[in-house]
């Protein structure tokens, strides 16, 4: 995989539809989520990524055993997580999980850390939600250590210590799973990910685009700084949020219930201010892929986009239609689009060694 990666996350919620007012079991939210998964790669898209909530009404509480199980059901696609929950897990255990993760998988790992919004979450794992950025920074300083050094000896604030620990097993070839910072509106978090030179994933949902281009800027610019590179080469990748149907009206007659009673959207401003504002995109997929191309306008040139299909209590039937307009009509031309003036000192997208392959055309 080379260029620009293109993929899809899920957030996992079970939402009913409203239109039959149904709601799937949770165990109908897991096995739509792995069929999701293998129709992604069966359509040619370079990653699946998969959040992480530990309260009604989500699903994906355990990531790496999704993840997993996907490991062994797929070939290609890049398994990830949007996002892991640096506050409230243990570094510790992200470390051993994901190394185990990348050797099941022969290295198609990456993962995306967040703080995670939800207040309750903290004190169920022992953590107060008034720490989120100091643990958000304790804890990866220690993390990004755990996957590069043999043995560690650590002391923190808001962790007990660490004295001659050996991580096992180690990552995969010697070479940690790549790292993106996911955000939606903190800064702080930017510039952690510049700090490492790692990358930055603006989630690219809920806010103008003059906002995601000041935290991408920020990102950029603190990258350059800190030594990794030129601001044009730091790693980026942006969310988004699309419906789609080969006629752009029969698109937002469809999806407007959907959006009227989303747990993240309903009761706000209508479907056509918000796609105005926002880069939400209900359309046809000529219409997706005109919005998608002009986010590098204000992002520039990126490495990973990542799509939201699978919210708001969207039949599975209608996802995988969704994802099989995605493969056909939008991957296909932003890939060619997003290759044809790429600056030739643009890094690619971050694989594992053991994982590099080309993308398909």
């Amino acid at each position: 995989m080379t260029g620009t990666q293109f993929g899809i996350y899920t957030v996992g919620d079970v939402t009913p539809d409203p239109t039959t007012g149904r709601a799937p079991t949770e165990a109908e939210r897991i096995r739509a989520t792995v069929a999701i998964a293998r129709k992604a790669e069966e359509v040619g898209l370079d990653v699946f990524a998969t959040g992480e909530h530990h309260n009604p009404p989500f699903v994906p509480s355990s990531p790496t055993t999704l993840l997993g199980h996907l490991a062994a059901l797929t070939e290609r696609i890049i398994l990830s997580t949007s996002t892991t929950l640096i506050t409230t897990n243990d570094p510790v255990k992200i470390a051993e999980d994901y190394s185990v993760l990348q050797h099941l998988a022969d290295g198609r790992v990456d993962l995306m850390l967040g703080r995670g919004n939800t207040e309750a979450v903290y004190p169920w794992f022992g953590q107060d939600i008034r720490d989120a950025l100091p643990l958000t920074v304790e804890h990866y300083g220690l993390l990004h250590r755990l996957w590069r050094e043999e043995t560690v000896t650590w002391q923190g604030r808001l962790r007990t210590p660490l004295r001659d620990f050996r991580l096992a097993p180690r990552p995969l070839g010697g070479v940690p799973p790549f790292v993106w910072h996911g955000s939606i509106r903190t800064p702080e978090i930017a510039e952690l990910a510049a700090y490492y030179g790692d990358g930055f994933f603006a989630n690219h949902i809920f806010w103008p685009p003059s906002h995601t281009r000041r935290m991408v800027e920020l990102y950029r610019r603190r990258y350059e700084h800190h030594g990794h590179g030129a601001a044009h080469q730091a790693v980026v990748g942006l969310g988004g949020h699309v419906f789609m149907r080969p006629r752009s009206q029969d698109a937002v007659r469809e999806f407007r219930p959907y959006f009227d009673r989303a747990p993240v959207y309903g009761g706000g401003p209508s479907l056509e201010e918000f796609a105005a504002r926002t880069p939400l995109t209900v359309g046809s997929p000529a219409q997706v892929v005109e919005r998608t191309l002009g986010f590098r306008a204000y992002a520039g040139h990126y490495q990973r986009q990542l799509f939201l299909l699978d919210h708001a209590g969207l039949p599975l039937k209608t996802v995988l239609e969704q994802l099989d307009l995605l493969g056909e009509q939008v991957v296909p031309v932003l890939r060619r689009e997003f290759a044809a003036d790429r600056p030739a000192d643009v890094p690619d997208a971050p694989v594992h060694p053991s994982a590099a392959t080309p993308s398909p055309v």
